[in-house]
């Protein structure tokens, strides 16, 4: 029995991830206010990147870059997550307005380590 429902749970897994699909991530490095619900994110990706593209998925910190907001749109709907540092902050840009992160960069940053120096496949790149 528990071999089925570890099965099951699997398979969810795999639907739940082919509908979260990213191809891209982009970064904002104005703050966004934590309070903001999926409205108030949606519109300001709108504002920011021009348009809410299906497959690509939209980061925000607050000012103090302790917590972030993420917002993927799926093709059908958008999806709001939020993550938060105990301890420490995230590695984030204050220059600038937008930035194109790749995954194993965006790997880097939810974990607060430092991901401009993370290259494709995992070549660091500057020290």
């Amino acid at each position: 029995m528990a071999g089925q429902c570890r099965n099951e749970l699997r398979d969810l897994d795999t639907r739940v991830a082919a509908v979260i699909r990213v191809e891209a991530v982009w970064l904002a490095c104005e703050p966004l206010d934590m309070r903001s619900g999926t409205e108030s994110a949606l519109a300001r990706v709108v504002k920011v990147f021009g348009e809410a593209r299906p497959h690509h998925a939209y980061l925000f910190a607050n000012r103090r870059a302790n917590r972030m907001k993420l917002l993927v749109h799926d093709g059908i709907g958008v999806w709001l997550a939020a993550r938060r540092l105990n301890s420490g902050r995230f590695v984030w840009p204050r220059d600038g307005s937008t930035l194109s992160l790749t995954h194993s960069q965006l790997n880097a940053l939810v974990l607060g380590l430092p991901w401009q120096r993370v290259g494709e496949a995992g070549v660091i790149k500057v020290v």
